[in-house]
């Protein structure tokens, strides 16, 4: 039995009443009420647009006084409650047709959850969400990351199963842009969305809130046909679609028709600064370039603090046992100094490659800095990526005597003068080799 009755146009009273509340309860849920939105909307800089400011428009839920998670739920359902009860106090010439007011919910809630669903699915699509995992990273022991980082790692290293997987959202929310596969939309995204949330639950993820959102909608909309399907797949019974359709006058039918043609702009504009994203410059990927043919892995052959030689050891806190340079202008460094982890998810778009954490956050075992270069004077700035050690900093003059040779030469913030020769390990990465191939260590 449905909640809602979709087949006879008369109603109970019982489920006019649920019908007030889901409305009620979506409208502000779903309609951008929130004057925060409109902050946001208004503050994009559209001659400089990027995609993250149109997908930051597809994740909105409203905020009440600062509330987080489920608590603007039950705010939102106790104000459509109170609006339900009000609403049947009020004197009316004529009742409102419910089966119209149940159809214009449902395309309300299918155009949200499909801006929802295509935004997700674009970054997976273009694998930008969970980027290949850096080399520093690589280098960095499985029980060092936090969950969350863990489970982006396990789909980084396979990008076109992340492709996949955005195909997949992409193609179900297109799926609710037509009123006849609604119901097949909505059934796969209850299937994936759902995987997703209780996948934030275990990995600790923290996105558990707006994936159970989006599945909640999904539901909503999946049940209309839920009896039907009942009826033709478990008791194989002969059954029709409804054939309701919402008759509208000319005026209302070209304002939906400028309102579909504004959301498929807006997907393609999605779509396109998504892309161009991904071909030109990753948001969560530092844009400047490193140090020029340095990227690789190094052990530590030398270490000096004060002039003082420290000899390699696996407890010393102050000695540097291992460094890596990434593609772009990051150095980690391995010592034993217990790290206070970057408890961010390294989400965003941010100018500034210092603020684009993505792959220090989550991570233990190893520190992470951006660095400035200045290669005429042969000169780097070091500058540590967590916030919680931003006093932390190096400035380094190098030389390279040869190509697997860098010699750091400079003082940190406390003015201790650091010296330490680099030597570079030419190490082989089966997730890089593969495995098709015959390979010697």
């Amino acid at each position: 039995m449905s909640f809602f009755n979709t087949n006879d146009p008369h109603w109970t009273k019982n489920q006019k009443l649920l019908l007030r509340f889901f409305t009620f309860y979506f409208i502000i849920q779903v309609v951008p009420l929130d004057w925060k939105f409109y902050r946001e909307l208004f503050s994009i800089k559209w001659s400089a647009l990027n995609f993250y400011d149109l997908f930051s428009l597809t994740r909105y839920s409203p905020v009440f006084f600062s509330f987080t998670g489920y608590a603007n739920w039950a705010i939102a359902a106790l104000i459509a409650l109170l609006a339900t009860v009000a609403y049947s106090f009020v004197p009316k010439k004529t009742e409102p047709d419910d089966n119209k007011i149940y159809y214009l919910l449902r395309a309300i809630l299918r155009y949200r959850l499909a801006a929802g669903v295509i935004a997700y699915g674009l970054i997976k699509l273009f694998p930008l969400q969970m980027p290949y995992p850096s080399l520093s990273n690589l280098h960095t022991n499985y029980g060092d990351f936090l969950p969350w980082k863990i489970y982006f790692h396990t789909l980084g290293i396979a990008q076109p199963y992340e492709s996949f997987l955005g195909a997949v959202e992409v193609f179900a929310g297109l799926l609710l842009l037509f009123r006849r596969t609604t119901t097949f939309g909505a059934g796969i995204i209850i299937g994936f969305i759902g995987n997703a949330f209780g996948a934030n639950l275990a990995y600790q993820i923290g996105e558990q809130v707006y994936t159970a959102y989006l599945t909640v909608i999904a539901l909503f909309l999946f049940i209309y046909d839920l009896p039907r399907l009942y009826n033709l797949l478990v008791l194989q019974r002969y059954t029709l679609a409804n054939p309701f359709r919402l008759s509208l006058d000319q005026r209302c039918a070209k304002l939906k028709s400028a309102f579909q043609i504004t959301f498929v702009v807006f997907l393609l504009g999605l779509a396109i600064s998504t892309y161009a994203n991904y071909h030109n410059a990753a948001y969560k990927i530092p844009q400047k370039p490193g140090l020029s043919k340095a990227y690789g892995f190094y052990n530590v052959r030398e270490f000096r603090l004060n002039g003082r030689i420290l000899p390699y050891s696996d407890v010393d806190t102050t000695r540097w046992q291992n460094v890596v340079f990434e593609k772009w202008a990051t150095i980690s460094i391995k010592t034993a100094r217990h790290i206070d982890i970057d408890r961010s998810r390294g989400d965003g778009f941010h100018a500034d490659d210092l603020d684009r954490n993505y792959e220090s956050a989550g991570v233990g075992d190893r520190r992470y800095f951006s660095y400035e270069q200045d290669s005429t004077r042969h000169l780097i700035s070091l500058i540590n990526k967590n916030k919680k050690y931003s006093s932390e900093r190096y400035r380094l003059s190098y030389q390279r005597p040869n190509d697997s040779t860098i010699i750091l030469n400079g003082v940190n913030e406390k003015k201790d003068s650091v010296y330490a020769v680099l030597e570079k390990i030419n190490r082989k990465y089966m997730l890089l080799e593969g495995r098709r191939k015959p390979i010697k260590l």
